[in-house]
Parts: structure tokens; sequence; C-alpha cells
């Protein structure tokens, strides 16, 4: 039985000028224990995708079609009160910036304190602060520093304290949104090793959004490739670095650098992504791709089953997932 199940996902920004939708009929599933990476440029619909998952699209952001269960939970039908004891309890999130997401003229200590007694009202002052010491202390912070500011601690510390904050409830489900940005590689790897060993330790389910399709590739079971709000495909880890199937994928791993090839030319992936206010007719990647054809232009393709966990929304492959002939773009 699967932790999370999305099904048919629909997300719309209205604007002045129209509908932006961010995320369009998307559906995956998650058992407790697993990692799902969420990759693709920026607009791509990621970051939407994973707050609606803790209902919290920011306004005017409005779920249009689709639904979301926790623990077979429609979290789209409950009342706020109810949707606010699954945050924290059931599902966490990491987000992009932890200096903007800290209270700078809170204490650390009282973050996590406020968090514990806020989700359980029981607890005394002195065992949320107990808690605290244990948990700051599991992330590798010395618990002496609860009483620090977060302009106090670096980037990769306020970070730590973040997933500190994610986890002091022991969540079945955590989304980390960015959790690397703007850290030099060696704390990058500290930080993803510091998520691995967690995620085994409590058992949890992890999501993992980032640009960079290396570290998904290798922190991640199961992956969804995302362009202009679509899911363009999706496929365990292993299935998508050996036989990437949508243009927009190979584009992406041609892109990523190896040091092990000193005579490996990078491939960068023409113009820009859409506007979404006026995307272009059919599939949302033609005007990039080199190998679309008269239909892509006209037409949105389905999702296809390629494998026995691989999907891919492209015209390249047939009905049953059959790969057909490739003609250039003129």
């Amino acid at each position: 039985m699967p932790l999370l199940e999305v099904g048919s996902l629909t997300i719309d920004y209205p604007t002045s000028r129209g509908a932006i939708r961010a995320v369009e009929d998307i559906s995956f599933s998650l058992k407790k224990g697993e990692t799902l990476g969420l990759a693709g440029e920026s607009g791509s619909g990621k970051s939407t995708l994973g707050l609606s998952i803790i209902r919290l699209v920011p306004y005017p952001g409005v779920i249009v079609k689709g639904h979301i269960k926790i623990d077979e939970t429609d979290i789209l039908k409950l009342p706020e009160d109810e949707m606010r004891f699954i945050r924290g309890r059931k599902a966490a999130y990491i987000f992009q910036d932890p200096m903007t997401s800290l209270n700078p003229v809170k204490r650390i200590g009282a973050h996590f304190i406020e968090l514990i007694r806020t989700h359980e009202p029981n607890t005394g002052k002195e065992e949320a602060f107990e808690r605290t010491k244990t948990v700051v202390k599991n992330l590798g912070i010395l618990s002496e520093r609860i009483n620090d500011y977060p302009h106090q601690f670096s980037g990769g510390m306020r970070q730590r304290i973040m997933i500190g904050l994610a986890i002091a409830l022991n969540p079945d489900l955590v989304i980390a949104d960015e959790p690397t940005t703007a850290l030099d590689v060696i704390v990058q790897a500290k930080i993803l090793d510091l998520l691995e060993s967690l995620r085994k330790v409590y058992g949890m389910a992890l999501i993992l959004i980032s640009h960079d399709l290396s570290i998904i590739l290798e922190r991640c079971d199961k992956i969804i490739i995302m362009y202009a709000g679509h899911m363009l495909e999706y496929a365990t880890s292993i299935e998508m670095h050996r036989n990437p199937k949508h243009p927009y994928t190979q584009g992406l791993l041609q892109s990523i650098p190896n040091i092990e090839l000193s005579d490996q030319k990078l491939v960068a992936i023409p113009g820009s992504p859409p506007d979404m206010l006026n995307p272009p007719k059919g599939c949302r990647f033609w005007p990039r791709c080199s190998y679309a054809k008269k239909i892509c232009r006209v037409k949105e393709p389905p999702l296809i089953k390629v494998g026995r966990n691989h999907f891919v929304r492209c015209f390249l492959y047939g009905k049953k997932g059959v790969h057909v002939e490739r003609n250039r773009k003129s």
C-alpha cells in the first residue's frame, strides 16, 4: 500500500491575463522508505507540486483537479484544522532558503519548542527543550548552540536546522525543496548524506526536488522529469540513467559534466522554457526538440508505458511503447 498517492493533479495560478497551468495531470505513488526525485528547469512546476502535497500552494494558486492521498486519506477534502495535524506529523517540508524560513529574532531552540508544543500541547517546555537538544545533537550541532540565532550559523548549519525541524515529529514523508542550493559541493554532500541517514533511521519516504539531475540520479529510487507543468518521463533512477527515452531527459543527461571523460562535449538544450500564459500548442517541448514531427505541433502526446516502471510523454514511441523512426525537425 503506498504512503502517498497523487492522481491527475492539476494546479492553476489565475492572473489578470489568464490562468497559468503550473501542474497538469500529474500522477504517481510513493511507498514508505522510498525516495522520489523531481527534476526540471526553473518554472517546470516542481516546487508547486511539492507544496501541493502539504496543501501549501501559495496564493493565488488553486488545485483544480485530482487527489492527494496520504495513508489513504485524501488531504484535499480535509478541513484546515485537520490539515494542520497532517503537516509536521505525517508530512513535512524543507524549504529552499533556510535564512528566510527561520525567524531571525528567535533563538534556534525556540523554533523547535514552538513546533513540538503546537502539535503536542500536553508536552511541557522542559521536555520539549530536552527533545530539541537530542534532535540538534543528531544533526551534528552542539546542543548549547540552540540558544544562538539563525544569523550565527553558516548556510550548511542552517540547512541542518531546517532538516531537524522537518523530522522533529518523526513524519512519514519529508519533501526537500532544493536543500543544497547555494552550498559548496562538500557541504552539499554532507547535507544529502544526512538526509539519507535520517531516512534510513526513521524509515520515512523522501521527495527530493532539484535542478541537478546528477544528484537525483545518485540519491533517488524513482525520478519524475518535469517540463512546463507536464510529467515528461517517469522511471526508476537506474532505468532513467541507462535508457532515457524523452529527448528532454536525454538533453539533461548530456549536459552533465563527467570528470573522467577528458574529451566529453557538453550539449546544451537550445531555446528557453515556454511562456506559461501562452504555451505552444501540442507538445510543450517541440520548439526545442530536434526530433519534433508535425503531430507534435498540433497534438499533445499521451503518457505511454515503455517498460515495467517506465513512462514517457512522447510521439517517438507507439501506442505499445515501441520506438518509432525519428525524423529530425526541418
